[in-house]
């Protein structure tokens, strides 16, 4: 009986997995804008970057605004436009 529940979760979970899996940026690298034009929108925006990294194809931004509360964002890097967050470990290493 404890295998079948056990396997019975497994199975009920796999779709959660997929939905997660396709949660990054799909723009090609021949459309992304430079890391440079983050860092202008970053100083136009009066944004303090600690940390710019790419993830699942994303932009993503650690660091502060302009009244110094924590910032976490995710940009698609061929518009700098906020794209969708990610799954339940996004910004996790």
């Amino acid at each position: 009986m404890r295998k079948t529940l056990t396997t019975l979760a497994f199975l009920l979970a796999l779709p959660a997995g997929a939905a997660w899996a396709d949660d990054g940026c799909a723009a090609p690298m021949a459309e992304w804008q430079p890391r440079e034009a983050v860092q202008r929108l970053a100083a136009r925006e009066g944004w303090r970057l600690d940390r710019l990294r790419v993830h699942d194809g994303c932009y993503d931004i650690d660091g502060t605004d302009s009244t110094g509360a924590r910032i976490r964002l995710r940009l698609d890097p061929a518009t700098l436009a906020p794209a969708a967050p990610g799954g339940p470990d996004d910004h996790d290493d």
